[in-house]
């Protein structure tokens, strides 16, 4: 994915506070970080080298001993095996909340917490969040070490955040359940698909969904500057009795309820593995007539309460094992052509990413922020 620009979905308070669960829960019992954390030496670095290179980071990170993250979901491009590396290589423990959560939820609870204990510390996000994020001054500007690595279509000038990982829409099916899978998205609108067709999410907050009605689009005659095609699309696929209402997830795809998802390649690959010693034929296929691709980005937020452990977040998945995480979840690191290039990738998790024909399209961060103000004033409309 080389070739595609940075895009952009998932899912108190005070130090007594410690003594309620909730509070246990959601920030740990640590010593509570102040609200002036931004302002702190941690708080001011943009690269390593502010606090005297990576090993003072490290350092910095492990006194303050936690990370906050939101909506990362542990099958999300192999999150869980990411987390619990991160968590063994430094001990530091990570809090992730609402693991299940959105972009846009992430988004809120970043801009809602300044200044609490249990603010979010660093953020994944689809690039029209991230770039809204941006725009709110949440980000925290920061360059990792592997910065220099990253194409320069692949992250932003300042260091407000970045390309991490990626993949395309596509298509995945429940051979069994259904007689022949759908191929194209013309194809979807089949009256043999009928209360089969689900989506991952809702496209008015969540970054995955926008990108399947961006695929819809080019489908249709769109273009990355026009997605009503797509909105079009699946107000006709609602007509037809075709689109399910239901979030698809691996337990409704196991249960039945979403028997064809369209949502990302190496979710939809990751699910396969997970279904089938459950006895569920998950098929996965890229369509031709509505390629879209997209990068998730990392980001900072300027007000996290552990202002060095979200730096060093942000360096471990951005280090060759961190990229080499995401690539055994079936994404694509955004430094892949470099491991590639420089022998660090794991080649057997590159061989098994599934080769895809043509060129797909990736909206510019203005394509997709005016796409989201778009499809949030239209979704209800063509869905009901």
């Amino acid at each position: 994915m080389k070739a595609y620009r940075p895009r952009g979905s998932r899912r108190a308070v005070t130090v007594a506070a410690c003594a309620l669960v909730t509070a246990v829960a959601a920030a740990g019992c640590g010593a509570a970080p102040t609200a002036d954390a931004q302002d702190s030496k941690a708080g001011k670095a943009r690269s390593a080298a502010d606090l005297g290179g990576l090993d003072k980071l490290v350092a910095a990170a492990k006194k303050e001993g936690e990370l906050n993250v939101y909506a990362l979901a542990p099958d999300w491009a192999n999150y869980g095996e990411m987390i619990k590396a991160f968590e063994k290589k430094y001990g530091i423990e990570v809090n992730n909340e609402n693991p299940g959560g959105s972009s846009q939820q992430a988004l809120n609870a970043a801009a809602k917490r300044k200044g609490q204990p249990r603010a979010v510390d660093a953020l994944d996000l689809g690039t029209a969040y991230m770039q809204d994020a941006k725009t709110k001054q949440l980000l925290a500007p920061y360059k990792v070490e592997g910065w220099d690595g990253l194409p320069k279509e692949q992250k932003q000038a300042d260091g407000s955040f970045a390309d991490n990982y990626g993949g395309y829409i596509s298509i995945g099916c429940d051979a069994k359940a259904v007689k022949e899978c759908p191929e194209t998205f013309e194809d979807l609108l089949k009256p043999e698909y009928k209360n089969k067709v689900a989506l991952n999410g809702n496209p008015t907050e969540s970054s995955s969904a926008l990108s399947a009605v961006f695929a819809a689009s080019l489908a249709n005659g769109g273009s990355l500057g026009d997605v009503q095609p797509g909105l079009d699309f699946f107000k006709e696929l609602k007509q037809k009795g075709n689109y399910v209402p239901a979030e698809s997830t691996l337990a409704t795809i196991q249960k039945g309820e979403t028997p064809i998802s369209i949502d990302w390649d190496y979710l939809n690959l990751g699910y396969g593995d997970k279904l089938k010693p459950k006895g569920v034929d998950w098929q996965v296929i890229v369509p031709e007539d509505g390629q879209y691709s997209l990068y998730y980005n990392q980001g900072v937020n300027k007000y996290a309460p552990h202002p060095a452990a979200a730096r060093l977040w942000l360096e471990f998945v951005y280090s060759e094992e961190g990229q080499n995480i995401w690539l055994k979840g079936y994404s694509r690191p955004a430094l892949l052509d470099r491991m590639v290039e420089d022998g660090t990738v794991d080649k057997a998790a590159n061989a098994k990413l599934p080769s895809v024909t043509g060129t797909p399209k990736s909206a510019t961060p203005e394509q997709e922020a005016a796409a989201k103000e778009k499809v949030v004033q239209g979704w209800a409309k063509a869905v009901g």
